[in-house]
């Protein structure tokens, strides 16, 4: 049987054979960081002795109940996989949620509540309050074991406003947050502090049970105490840290007063801060941008071409991270290679009024701009591994030398769109752009391609 392709129009997009190069790279890159394929290179059951090994770390579950809990982009999956290795039956309850529209997938033991992402709703809060609950109504103790299951977008998927902070508080903040141009460890800062299980405050809820993360990094270094906000991983960030990203952004004056009010108490010693040790948590990054990198490279040579990876933490501004590769291979700086990749995750400063799109088609956008003197053919492909380009049925976007033409032809006045952050709109006048692979249930960042003729 042959399997469906991860980019829905691949046919439609593959218009050219550097076209297609370009996607089958992109798309052997999705496939390595698939959890299936991750979880069970990672965790294994031992039934005789009830034990679970997780990259050779053994846990005893002889003596206890085994729980499951978490949340992410990738988290339905993750658990799918999970009942598969373990078995149901090893599995007293579980509750995990993840992003809203996701892939199906057939409960036994792990329940999985859908909720909203990138802003936080009430299912994320009802899901996370039904986690808490499993401690109280199945007495979890010191010899119960608790796996956390984490993935992009864990932060906005698992939301828990402290006392005195609404979710609509916390709705607000992130908007602000998430069009300022600040860096994700910096808004998780602030989500930290402004939650009932964020940095290391879940671990520290199920103490003393032994807590075991499985974690599927989206974010640049694979800090673990960023991760999701890092809720079963020591926090060394403080309220004072959180002041001082909205003062940093300006966001002072236009955060919900509960919000500042919260974070200056915390400050002043006021609130209790968030856990700087856990002795009772084991966090295991078992999958990240580097994997997909690395079998991208691979595919690149397959088919014949000369890669490198520049690099799996491109962070920054999306305009200026993108103006930025496409004058370096302008100047020929990647000389004697023809497929440039690169991997991880740029941020947006958005105007205040802002079309529509996602960072990975304002990157392609950029970059075809940019590209269109370049004495050759050449392919850009920039797309995200969860799917979703900030809009939900787009991932990316692929774009060439052929694409800047259309524009011209249409007399489409490429720089305004580009400056009011209205790719989408863009790139869908130029046809066969827009990459579509629906919910692809991972989530390690973003993936770039540049093949150069």
């Amino acid at each position: 049987m042959k399997e469906e392709p991860i980019i829905k129009n691949k046919a439609e997009l593959a218009t050219t054979p550097m076209r297609r190069q370009a996607l089958d790279i992109i798309e052997t890159g999705i496939a390595r960081v698939l959890p299936d394929n991750i979880m069970r290179a990672s965790v294994q059951y031992k039934v005789k002795n009830r034990t679970v090994i997780v990259n050779g770390h053994r846990f005893d579950l002889s003596k206890g109940r085994l729980f499951v809990i978490g949340g992410g982009k990738a988290a339905v999956l993750m658990a799918g996989t999970l009942e598969d290795i373990l078995g149901p039956s090893v599995i007293t309850a579980g509750i995990v949620t993840t992003k809203r529209g996701s892939t199906n997938y057939t409960k036994k033991k792990i329940e999985v509540i859908q909720a909203g992402h990138p802003i936080p709703d009430e299912g994320g809060v009802e899901a996370v309050h039904r986690m808490l609950d499993l401690r109280p109504r199945y007495n979890i103790g010191a010899d119960d074991v608790v796996i956390c299951l984490i993935s992009g977008g864990g932060s906005a998927l698992m939301p828990c406003p402290a006392e005195g902070v609404s979710l609509a508080d916390k709705q607000s903040v992130t908007s602000l947050l998430l069009g300022s141009g600040a860096e994700i460890s910096e808004i998780n800062t602030i989500r930290k502090h402004l939650s009932r299980v964020k940095g290391g405050r879940l671990g520290r809820y199920f103490a003393p049970a032994t807590v075991i993360s499985l974690i599927l990094s989206d974010v640049i270094g694979n800090d673990l105490s960023v991760i999701g906000s890092g809720p079963t991983y020591p926090d060394q960030s403080t309220f004072t840290d959180a002041l001082k990203v909205l003062k940093k952004y300006s966001l002072f004056s236009r955060c919900p007063a509960s919000v500042v009010g919260l974070l200056e108490r915390g400050a002043k010693g006021l609130t209790d801060e968030t856990p700087k040790t856990l002795d009772n948590c084991h966090n295991f990054i078992i999958g990240d941008i580097n994997l997909a990198l690395e079998a991208m490279k691979a595919k690149a040579t397959e088919l014949g071409l000369k890669p490198y990876i520049v690099t799996a933490a491109q962070k920054g501004e999306t305009t200026t991270v993108a103006v930025q590769r496409s004058v370096e291979i302008m100047e020929n700086k990647y000389s004697g290679k023809n497929a440039v990749i690169l991997g991880g995750e740029t941020t947006p400063s958005l105007p205040s009024k802002a079309g529509k799109g996602g960072r990975n088609q304002h990157y392609a956008a950029v970059s075809m701009q940019q590209m269109k003197e370049y004495p050759g053919k050449w392919v850009v492909a920039s797309v995200g591994t969860d799917g979703s380009d900030f809009l939900p049925d787009v991932a990316g976007a692929v774009v060439d030398e052929k694409t800047w033409s259309r524009l011209e032809e249409q007399k489409v006045d490429v720089q305004s769109y580009i400056d009011r952050f209205d790719s989408f709109h863009l790139l869908e006048k130029a046809g066969n752009v827009l990459v579509r692979t629906g919910n692809t249930g991972t989530n390690v960042g973003d993936v770039v391609v540049y093949l150069l003729g």
